[in-house]
């Protein structure tokens, strides 16, 4: 939202500075982002009229003009294409100082002399329009200070409102704001009734009234639109960056700028019949007024006539009914949008307008009639005619509800921190419109307005107590509380450890959105339907992720594509499974990685990271909590994985995660080529683990035995690992597999898996005879179970 200062202090003035003023809006919660000056810094500029002209001798593009100060007539040479007699410009006599610290100085322009300069908005540094001199109104004094005559000393003060905050996309409603701040004078708007001169309606007929419960029409006659928009009117559309058009289009523009109700006039010749306003049909196109050609959704609201869609509503309107320098009566158009109703229908067509930006954000839904006879005086006034009366369709059912709020003193003082004096309470609230009446019990019942979309709760009102106090004002207390510290459990590993175990692995840590593009969730989850955003930031932010992988890729591949050829990220964060009912969200955690095992140093291999790499980090985050051996990887199946390097980890039977190698497939849709290894894990599951206990350390000497053994090659190493264990006995201390054979010199349908074995009693020395009787049963065991064979 961009307003002059001018403008805003013709509403309310508080006897403070342009810099106070500024600070306390953004503390206020209206954020001024930028203070810019409407002009340059220049002087000895006045209005000045071109008498007469006439070609220059030695070149063809430049006139000498005789130019009239007002007192006296100067020869300037001048090469503006608009120029000629009778016009009104920017005069820049002797001596006059140009904003770049340029000084007017007399000269000669291929041998003519020049007293002066005429200027075009640029060279003022009033606009960047440099096509010819800048044309002031016929009825320009000359000789005035041009900085005097347009009111340049002026600032345009830009503010960042945030959503909640569409009553403040006025005049009217920044002026409400100061007002409440400075408990300053505001300078109303007195909107008299236009009396009808003429009895002429057209029909309107609301079909979709849930998206618009009301809209006014009335048909102005005999307008003449060669007439020019007024100066003032002009200026102030300009510093709010609004490109003046003509009368009809300005005074809409200026409504919608000065009160906040977006409006449009149709060319009443085009249209046909009456106004209908309905859900667009299926395939319809319409051409707006910026020449492009949409072909309308039936989820878009439309102001049509009998035969045609005219405009899309809260949106813009159409080429062929909309204002042009033939039209001669109007159909003037006021209404209320829902906000839901267009709330993202001007990006859906790649549109973003003033209008749709008003309506997104709530119009308030009382002001369409006051708006309509505004902007009928202004029309009557500058470009003449007769109007009609107003025709109105509304549906009270569908209009917004607004509901009276309570507010009570001890939760003021409860949220503020401090007790606020029952008159400033009263004060503050009143200042921005609401209606407020004590019970006399320390609460209050105050009626909300209904250009406060943002209030229905007693701590919006306390928001907006402290908001108008200022936050600054409110005093700095420090809590008080009895804080014991909290018994951590050794039976569980926090987040925060797992996050510094893989960062001490070497991983980098990545927050991604939880939101993704639909067609990478169907990459990484296909079949799977996706929980939808109703309103998302962008088409490819339109999923909910059910998933950590397809953000933790996306941040992968982009770190590929800048010369960063060893990759390890890890993510902490929900997924979504489900939609809204029965919608499950689940922390996870997650990781990828690719590229060399280690980093390139004198000292390191080249060695490309593998699966096993990946099963090793998964490790180190399943044994943080002391009991890896809880868990277990067993061969499993993954839509977004390599069908032979994916691992299921499970705890108990249940699902715990997945581990693997990226799908070729997919790697080759992705555009990777390289290996990825990526893992995810239920974090809950991650998280618990076992008490650990002391046990005391065994004074007597470890027994090791090494022992190959053959069996078939589809029997996993863990089942085989399991049945040594449970044959080993109690005083096994350790089982290591350090080889995994399979080639030459073994049957091709067998592989060799050699384990290293460690005994130790607690109380005594185990004996030869003990250790050798308890291989005999580990090699039975393997012989029964797996039809195992020592290796020779």
């Amino acid at each position: 939202m961009k307003f002059s200062e001018q403008w805003l202090r013709s509403w309310v003035s508080p006897q403070v500075s342009r810099d106070e003023l500024v600070a306390r809006l953004s503390m206020a919660g209206l954020e001024v982002d930028s203070v810019t000056p409407v002009a340059g810094a220049f002087s000895g500029v006045v209005v000045g009229e071109v008498l007469s002209t006439e070609q220059h001798p030695d070149a063809d593009k430049l006139r000498v003009c005789q130019v009239s100060s007002g007192t006296e007539t100067f020869q300037v040479v001048c090469g503006a294409p608009n120029v000629r007699p009778g016009l009104k410009i920017p005069f820049a006599m002797i001596g006059a100082e140009l904003p770049g610290d340029f000084k007017i100085k007399k000269a000669k322009l291929r041998g003519v002399e020049s007293n002066g300069m005429l200027c075009s908005a640029s060279e003022l540094q009033i606009s960047d329009d440099h096509d010819g001199l800048m044309e002031l109104a016929a009825d320009a004094p000359v000789g005035q200070d041009i900085r005097a005559y347009l009111g340049l000393d002026d600032v345009i003060i830009e503010l960042g409102l945030t959503p909640n905050r569409g009553d403040c996309l006025s005049l009217s409603g920044l002026a409400r704001e100061v007002g409440a701040l400075y408990a300053a004078p505001v300078t109303r708007l007195q909107v008299a009734a236009v009396a009808p001169a003429h009895d002429e309606v057209r029909p309107v007929e609301v079909t979709a009234p849930a998206a618009c419960p009301r809209y006014l029409g009335r048909v102005i006659r005999n307008v003449d639109l060669s007439r020019p928009t007024p100066l003032w009117m002009v200026e102030r559309l300009r510093r709010a960056e609004v490109r003046s058009i003509d009368a009809a289009v300005d005074i809409t523009n200026y409504v919608m700028l000065e009160l906040g109700q977006p409006m449009h006039a149709f060319d009443l010749a085009e249209i046909n019949g009456g106004i209908r306003v309905r859900m667009a049909e299926e395939g319809e196109k319409l051409v707006l007024l910026d020449g492009q050609e949409v072909t309308l959704r039936p989820d878009t609201l439309v102001i049509a006539d009998h035969n045609r869609a005219l405009a899309i509503a809260g949106v813009m309107g159409g080429e062929h009914s909309g204002v042009s320098g033939k039209t001669r009566d109007l159909f003037l158009e006021s209404a209320f949008f829902d906000t839901i109703a267009v709330a993202g229908k001007a990006r859906s067509y790649g549109l973003h307008t003033d209008s749709s930006h008003r309506f997104e954000r709530g119009v308030d839904f009382q002001l369409a009639r006051e708006a309509m006879e505004r902007a009928t005086g202004l029309l009557l006034e500058i470009v003449g005619g007769e109007a009609g009366p107003i025709i109105e369709a509304v549906n009270e059912a569908h209009l917004p509800k607004v509901a009276p709020v309570t507010l009570r003193a001890e939760r003021i003082t409860q949220m503020l921190g401090m007790e606020m004096d029952v008159a400033e309470v009263e004060r503050l609230l009143t200042a921005l419109d609401l209606k407020i009446s004590a019970d006399g019990a320390g609460q209050w019942r105050v009626e909300v307005p209904s250009h406060r979309f943002d209030i229905s709760l007693e701590v919006d009102l306390i928001e907006e107590l402290g908001r108008l106090y200022g936050y600054n004002r409110l005093p700095v207390r420090y809590p008080q509380a009895r804080l014991a510290p909290t018994a951590r459990s050794e039976a569980r590993v926090e987040l925060p450890a797992l996050r510094r175990l893989l960062v001490a692995r070497g991983f980098h840590e990545a927050i991604t959105y939880s939101f993704i593009d639909p067609k990478l969730f169907e990459l990484f989850s296909p079949g799977v339907k996706p929980l939808m955003l109703a309103n998302p930031i962008s088409a490819d932010m339109a999923a909910m992720r059910s998933s950590l992988w397809p953000g933790l890729v996306s941040a992968l591949q982009h770190n590929l594509n800048r010369q960063q050829s060893r990759v390890r990220l890890f993510e902490g964060g929900l997924r979504f499974v489900g939609q809204l009912e029965g919608l499950k969200q689940e922390p996870m955690l997650a990781g990828v990685l690719c590229g060399s095992r280690l980093p390139e140093a004198w000292a390191h291999g080249r060695d490309a990271v593998d699966f096993y790499d990946a099963k090793a980090d998964v490790e180190a985050v399943l044994g943080a909590a002391g009991d890896l051996a809880a868990f277990s990887f067993v061969p499993g199946e993954h839509p977004a994985l390599h069908p032979g390097q994916t691992a299921r980890i499970e705890r108990e039977g249940r699902l715990v995660g997945f581990l693997g190698a990226l799908h070729p497939e997919l790697a080759k849709t992705l555009d990777l080529d390289q290996p990825v290894y990526m893992f995810e894990l239920v974090l809950a599951e991650v998280m618990q683990g076992k008490l650990p206990t002391f046990s005391e350390l065994s004074r007597f000497p470890e027994v090791r035995r090494d022992l190959a053994v053959l069996v078939d090659r589809e029997v996993p190493a863990e089942s085989v690992l399991a049945t040594i264990r449970e044959a080993a006995g109690e005083s096994l201390t350790d089982l290591r597999l350090f080889d995994v054979y399979h080639g030459k010199g073994i049957d091709p349908l067998r592989k060799s898996l050699a384990v290293g074995l460690t005994w130790q009693h607690p109380s005594r020395t185990l004996t030869d005879d003990e250790v050798n009787n308890t291989m005999q049963n580990i090699v039975t065991s393997l012989e029964d179970r797996f039809n195992a064979t020592l290796r020779k």
